[in-house]
């Protein structure tokens, strides 16, 4: 079997594909492509407990980047740059700041349902999984309402994907520029009007560099962590809120559990980011030799970290293939691991319990149109574009 990351057949439906993996190839060797795989859980949390030896340095897809010329992002730095940069933005996600977040998180959500309850249904999408986080993260970064939407579509299209070489579409490349150019207006603007959001907070912030002089982020480093922070804040909570409200009227007896017990629904998401989780895979490349499962895998080379395959690993997960909101607690794997551990994964969770809460109490039954549901086809990101639905 084949591992093919940017095939429509694979976004599809890439579990078969990891079954064998794991089965066949724990340490699979993609020659066409050029990287090697690991699918097994042990092996995928080992390997992201190794951050210098599996580095993020040339970036974290199928596709090799030369990080040096992009905006500079902490998910492509190893240590100790990417820790300096952590701890910088870290503070805006304590968990007392993303507590305090919960009532405008929800009185977002049901805006957002209003008009879906009024209309008896809607595109699950792009009235409700894609607005709520949109709003949320650039409500926090001080992206003018206006904007939003917009800037949204610009962030989707620059993960889009060809099946074919040279696999990055021109309009990904065109959105890239587009999103760039915005942020870097935004920054420009906040610097000349401070307000209170976070992209203001880090024109502001000072790092203390090694010779323990402060200074200032430079605008590139402002640009970068905004463009990371405005991505990373929508592309993962549309995505997992969209799976979980397909997973659920596919498996009605789960959301029937849901109905009884709102209790369940942090358990439900973590089940969801188990069984769909929106990121498949982590791109790696190794600063030394390495050999797993008797497959030599020398420096330099690209290594996929398949925590989607892992999450399904029946060595960790008993009855791994079935949906369980009710599965006990575990180490997971659907927000990374390790150094690399999703920033926003506390505010995610957040969201996601406060959207399925709310679309629960205005959407106890629904149905969804299956033939016209729709997946993008993007790079680690798997998910829905189009999820239409109604009342039942």
């Amino acid at each position: 079997m084949h591992l093919d990351p940017f095939s429509h057949e694979f976004h599809d439906d890439p579990y078969p594909v990891y079954r064998w993996l794991r089965d066949n190839a724990p340490c699979y060797r993609n020659e066409e492509l050029g990287f090697f795989a690991l699918s097994r859980y042990e092996d995928v949390l080992e390997a992201s407990q190794q951050p210098v030896l599996y580095s993020s340095a040339e970036g974290t897809m199928v596709e090799s980047l030369d990080t040096r010329a992009l905006l500079p992002m902490m998910i492509f730095m190893d240590p100790p740059d990417h820790d300096v940069q952590r701890k910088l933005v870290s503070r805006a996600f304590t968990p007392r700041a993303i507590t305090e977040l919960e009532p405008f998180v929800r009185a977002t959500a049901v805006e957002c349902l209003e008009p879906l309850v009024e209309n008896g249904g809607g595109d699950f999408v792009e009235e409700f999984s894609a607005i709520l986080p949109m709003n949320v993260i650039m409500e926090l970064l001080g992206v003018p309402n206006a904007d939003r939407n917009t800037l949204r579509h610009w962030m989707d299209a620059t993960l889009d994907r060809l099946e074919e070489p040279p696999y990055i579409p021109d309009h990904a490349i065109e959105a890239m520029g587009k999103t760039g150019a915005y942020w870097a207006e935004l920054v420009a603007d906040k610097r000349a009007h401070p307000d209170n959001g976070f992209v203001s907070k880090l024109c502001r912030a000072e790092i203390t560099g090694d010779d323990g002089v402060p200074a200032r982020l430079t605008d590139r480093e402002v640009i970068g962590f905004a463009s990371l922070i405005g991505s990373a804040g929508t592309e993962t909570l549309t995505k997992l809120l969209a799976n979980a409200a397909v997973l659920f009227r596919r498996n009605p007896a789960e959301w029937q559990k849901v109905l009884d017990d709102p209790a369940k629904i942090p358990g439900a998401i973590e089940e969801t980011l188990r069984f769909w989780p929106p990121s498949q895979y982590q791109g790696r490349v190794l600063t030394d030799d390495v050999t797993a499962h008797g497959v030599e895998m020398p420096k330099g080379s690209r290594v996929l970290l398949l925590t989607a395959a892992g999450n399904r690993d029946e060595r960790e997960y008993p009855g791994a293939d079935v949906f369980d909101v009710e599965r006990d607690t575990h180490v997971a794997l659907g927000f990374g691991y390790g150094l690399h551990f999703c920033l926003g994964a506390a505010l995610a969770r957040l969201e996601g319990r406060i959207g399925l809460e709310e679309f629960a109490r205005c959407f106890p039954h629904y149905e969804i149109d299956e033939e016209n549901v729709r997946r993008v086809h993007m790079s680690n990101v798997h998910g829905f574009a189009s999820v239409p639905f109604s009342a039942a």
